[in-house]
């Protein structure tokens, strides 16, 4: 008779990261057997160093065949553009960068003033005049569903118009992990290889993978200052106002973006399983806890995201 209740001899069960992996193998390989310029975004963050890290796994012992992309405010965390270029060298791919500075240089968008002023939002255009002088037809992001409710309404494969915009309320069906790719002349794809993954799954890979990451994700001192409950890093970018003093904290980040509205959060994690316990125990996700441009409104990342923001 054969076994029921047993797992059968020498078959193997795969772990939730490996089921996770595996899925976002597949999906890159979808993309780049589908599409003739894809592109991945990379910050130099947690999720875009682990897509990078999928990247080199779906196509080695080949080289990843698509190279990377920045969209740089000018306001970037200094080791977190440090480690940008360090990582992108060592894999050994191109890096294009998206660059918002130029986009202000050349007249083509104006630099917000006053003290809630940032460049974040600057990043949509810069993005999509790359998209388009670049001729990408698909771009991955590293955008989890876990983070924020709008990305919670996006597709693996997620497709923008000729204008770059995103419909939430026409997306095409994912059943069964079948993807449709058709795309018209100037429209273009998002692909979230990490959809289904939450923080922790990122870490838990993180830490399995041995993956170097930016400094500022691990506990250390810096100069902060307060502002509407988010410790905001000093710098002479920020316009702090009245009342907004300086002080020295213990800190770390949770995410990472324009340093003008990305906030750290108090710290004493200085390993990755510290960092792991300090993530299970909270209950505020790293985007509502950090990020001060989702706190504009309640829409606020899902109108960015039709503009054709990540």
């Amino acid at each position: 008779m054969g076994q029921t209740s047993q797992q059968a001899p020498g078959r193997h069960q795969l772990s939730q990261l490996d089921v996770l992996e595996a899925e976002a193998i597949f999906i890159m390989r979808e993309v780049a057997a589908e599409f003739e310029r894809p592109v991945l975004l990379f910050s130099g963050g947690k999720d875009s160093v682990v897509m990078l890290r999928l990247a080199e796994k779906s196509f080695w012992p080949g080289a990843v065949p698509f190279p990377v992309m920045h969209v740089d405010t000018g306001h970037n965390f200094p080791e977190v553009i440090e480690f940008r270029d360090r990582r992108v060298a060592e894999a050994g791919v191109r890096l294009v960068v998206a660059s918002v500075q130029e986009q202000i240089d050349a007249g083509k968008v104006s630099e917000p003033r006053g003290r809630w002023a940032g460049r974040n939002r600057l990043q949509t255009p810069a993005l999509l005049e790359a998209v388009e002088e670049n001729g990408f037809d698909a771009a991955f992001g590293g955008a989890r569903r876990d983070e924020e409710k709008a990305r919670a309404k996006e597709r693996v494969f997620s497709f923008r118009d000729e204008f770059g915009q995103w419909d939430p309320k026409s997306q095409r069906p994912e059943l069964w992990n079948v993807f449709n790719t058709r795309i018209e002349r100037d429209e273009h794809i998002r692909v979230f290889p990490l959809s289904d993954w939450t923080e922790l799954d990122v870490w838990a890979y993180i830490r399995r993978e041995g993956l170097e990451l930016p400094s500022i994700y691990f506990a250390h001192e810096r100069e902060v200052f307060e502002r509407d409950g988010i410790l905001l890093s000093d710098s002479p970018v920020m316009n702090r106002g009245e009342g907004e003093e300086v002080f020295t904290e213990t800190v770390r980040y949770r995410t990472v973006g324009d340093l003008t509205c990305t906030g750290a959060v108090r710290s004493r994690a200085v390993e990755l399983d510290d960092i792991i316990a300090e993530t299970a125990a909270t209950r505020l996700t790293e985007r509502g806890q950090t990020r001060a441009d989702d706190r504009a409104s309640e829409a606020a990342m899902e109108d960015r995201k039709r503009e054709g923001y990540f």
